[in-house]
């Protein structure tokens, strides 16, 4: 199965994903989202927002501005996807914008009966409506739902008499969005496509906002095959070969670099291919079948024998391989080069490991 090529410059394939420059903020919607467990409130305002354009060109900057290279999610439900809330709240506003306003109230409820997990904090919920765009060269409305959860202090400082002052206030940093979501008004039937921001709430317990309020999954594009299949193999090494192989430190982390590289020289994987000039070794090439067959299981990702390689997805991915040895508390060696130039051995005398590095100049 293929998909259309990615072979572009990384700055163009950012540009052909995300335009926003001729967007425009059409609606906006403010209300207080509270954690419903903690018996705080839902404030719902009585009407929509008016703002003038400087205060409307600083909402776009903050609603818009996190969102550039960001991974596509669709809209599911276990049984049948119009059951979804935000889903339908949306095709609502799709098929007449001037609907907006009650369904930013819905909107705004649904997320207050998802606020119970005691990580969740209140705070103000932008419902926003955009038109104007561009998403992978489609010009699209879009909706969006964004959520300010800290506010930072600020110093003020003002002409007084033939001198100065200074004040502080409270506020939002317009250069920090909390948690943001985007709906395009594109692939209806598929559940829309999604992308989402979340900058607080990292683990486990606190996805409420993609799952319980979102109800999404991700969208089955190179971007994710990209990105499940450089996170199964980081685990295959980091698991698997060091489990049942006898390798080095040096031997994994080399392995790990020719795995990144290959996926950054290429643009089409090709598992012969990979297994071939990569793994090499017939146990070790056995062995990764296998543990992809698991991964996949495991994980309920279909993890394919080809498709096309997103640059943008090794770029986000790459950084969770780590090519770093670390030496008891004394010595870190970074590896990003030939593996024939480190020796591992071992000092009868000393009774210790040591390595050898060889190289030809020091910078």
């Amino acid at each position: 199965m293929t998909f259309p090529s990615l072979c572009l410059s990384l700055s163009l394939l950012i540009i052909i994903m995300f335009n926003f420059h001729d967007s425009t903020l059409n609606s906006l919607a403010i209300n207080f989202v509270g954690n419903k467990s903690r018996e705080e409130q839902l404030k719902v305002s009585k009407s929509l927002i008016e703002v003038d354009q400087p205060i409307r060109n600083l909402l776009v900057k903050y609603f818009l501005g996190p969102f550039k290279n960001n991974e596509f999610y669709n809209f599911t439900h276990n049984s049948d996807l119009d059951l979804n809330e935000i889903y339908t709240y949306a095709s609502e506003i799709f098929s007449d914008p001037d609907r907006f306003f009650i369904q930013s109230v819905n909107v705004s409820k649904h997320l207050y009966e998802n606020s119970v997990h005691p990580r969740v904090k209140g705070g103000e919920l932008y419902i926003a409506y955009f038109s104007g765009c561009i998403v992978e060269g489609e010009v699209v409305d879009a909706i969006g739902i964004f959520k300010s959860e800290s506010r930072e202090t600020y110093l003020k400082v003002y002409p007084a008499g033939d001198g100065f002052e200074v004040s502080s206030d409270d506020g939002i940093n317009i250069n920090k969005l909390d948690k943001g979501c985007l709906i395009f008004n594109s692939d209806k039937e598929t559940g829309y496509k999604v992308c989402i921001a979340d900058n607080i709430n990292r683990s486990d317990e606190a996805r409420y906002w993609r799952d319980d309020f979102l109800g999404l999954k991700p969208r089955h594009d190179s971007y994710h095959m990209t990105q499940n299949y450089l996170q199964m193999c980081k685990s295959f090494i980091t698991e698997k070969v060091t489990e049942d192989f006898e390798v080095s430190k040096a031997d994994e982390i080399d392995l790990m670099n020719k795995s990144v590289k290959y996926f950054k020289e290429k643009e089409v994987f090709d598992l012969d291919e990979f297994t071939t000039d990569i793994i090499r070794q017939p146990a070790l090439i056995d062995s990764f079948r296998s543990f992809k067959d698991e991964f996949q299981k495991g994980s309920e990702m279909r993890i394919y024998d080809e498709f096309n390689i997103s640059a943008t997805a090794v770029k986000s991915s790459s950084r969770i391989f780590k090519s770093v040895i670390k030496l008891d508390k004394s010595f870190h060696i970074y590896v990003h080069g030939n593996r024939n130039n480190i020796v591992k051995g071992f000092d009868e005398e000393r009774q210790m490991n040591y390595y050898q590095i060889f190289f030809k100049e020091e910078n």
